[in-house]
């Protein structure tokens, strides 16, 4: 063999073997961040972990049923501890850019739903979120970034830690970089295959491996159209992910069940803006995006725990107010058309008296691509049918 060609298959094969070494470090570490998203330990009462209010079988937003049916929000570590907003789904969402203002004067990115977890720092939103929940007293509420890192270094999966990271990991003078390192490992299982999986009929029949029925045909139709929906939830793309990153404000009331007004009667969630009043280089954005939360994934919207016991509810929108995809839609649809209700009215309440409270925050509602879409009944149940093709795990 000439010399040029020996070269050339001795780089080629170089090549393989850094690309395979390289999948097998990214396995490892999507292995090490599933073992710290699902482990209880990490809270100081040892009863909750990531994926207590972030499971799959759920499609990666909480799964009690008693809670989705009623405040949304879940309990802390620590007893009668309560966030004040329902948990995002954590799947699809390591897509999300670092918070910007885009070309139209749109904030873009970030995650939670106010986009607080900038990106700024660590170059990744998730990771950043990541970090959040272990400190937060009404979460996982451990005291310091060490407590998790000892946690973590002690833990079954300790040794995975030193092999993704390095011995040194673990030193007590690196607490912040093996802080940071735990979350970029969580990030890193967020980013899976098992989280994102592209799984759903829809997805399937893009491939020819199942077939839409029409209603879910018309369904899609109209939520590129006439529905709007495609507007913020973008639908094009071999894989769309079904959400623009961008904030809006729905005009969704406050959901009366919410522990926040136990402890807090005249609480107002202003999302966006009330995060971005925080920022000496944002705070001029403000007023115009208060009440603005971040648009979610549509994708596993409908997904269920198959052995959860009682009625299957899930919670929709930032604060959980609604309880099933048919009055969410029908609220897109009629929200400007119908009379006001009372403020204390759930979702039940108002479907009943065919009325809608009023907005949260008022002031910064979208007005222009919902609140009075003009469709029937029969398309409000087409596009909901459609939605529920968007559950990963499907099986033709």
């Amino acid at each position: 063999m000439k010399p040029t060609k020996i070269i050339i298959c001795a780089a080629l094969m170089l090549g393989i073997i850094a690309s395979v070494a390289g999948a097998q470090e990214l396995l490892l570490k999507e292995q090490l961040g599933k073992s710290i998203f699902n482990d209880k330990n990490l809270s100081i009462n040892g009863n909750q972990s990531c994926a207590t209010c972030h499971a799959p079988e759920s499609g990666w937003t909480g799964p009690n049923n008693f809670i989705n049916a009623a405040g949304s929000v879940y309990e802390g570590s620590i007893p009668d501890r309560f966030g004040d907003r329902k948990p995002p789904s954590s799947a699809y969402a390591t897509q999300s850019p670092i918070l910007h203002v885009d070309k139209k004067g749109l904030f873009v990115g970030g995650n939670f739903w106010d986009g607080r977890a900038t990106g700024e720092r660590l170059g990744n939103p998730s990771a950043e979120q990541a970090q959040g929940p272990f400190l937060n007293p009404k979460e996982q509420a451990l005291a310091t970034p060490n407590d998790v890192v000892e946690r973590v270094c002690t833990a079954s999966y300790g040794y995975l830690f030193k092999e993704v990271w390095g011995e040194e990991v673990c030193d007590p003078a690196k607490v912040a970089e093996a802080y940071d390192d735990i979350a970029y490992s969580i990030a890193a299982f967020e980013s899976s295959s098992e989280s994102n999986a592209f799984t759903s009929k829809f997805d399937l029949s893009r491939k020819g491996k199942a077939q839409l029925t029409p209603q879910e045909r018309l369904g899609f139709a109209l939520f590129q159209g006439e529905g709007k929906c495609a507007k913020c939830h973008i639908s094009t793309g071999q894989k769309p992910l079904f959400t623009d990153y961008t904030f809006d404000n729905l005009g969704i009331p406050k959901n009366p069940d919410n522990p926040v007004y136990d402890s807090d009667p005249g609480f107002i969630d202003l999302g966006l803006g009330g995060f971005l009043a925080t920022r000496s280089d944002y705070a001029g954005f403000a007023e115009e995006n208060k009440g603005k939360q971040k648009v979610p994934t549509l994708r596993n919207v409908d997904k269920w725990d198959n052995l959860a016991l009682g009625n299957k509810v899930k919670a929709y929108g930032h604060n959980g107010y609604f309880k099933s995809l048919k009055g969410i839609v029908h609220f897109y649809n009629t929200r400007d058309v119908l009379p006001t209700c009372p403020g204390d009215y759930t979702e039940e309440q108002a479907l009943a008296a065919d009325c809608w409270p009023a907005p949260e925050v008022a002031a910064t509602v979208n007005t222009a691509e919902l609140g009075n879409l003009g469709l029937t009944a029969e398309e409000e149940a087409a596009i909901v049918a459609f939605l529920k093709t968007l559950s990963d795990g499907y099986s033709p």
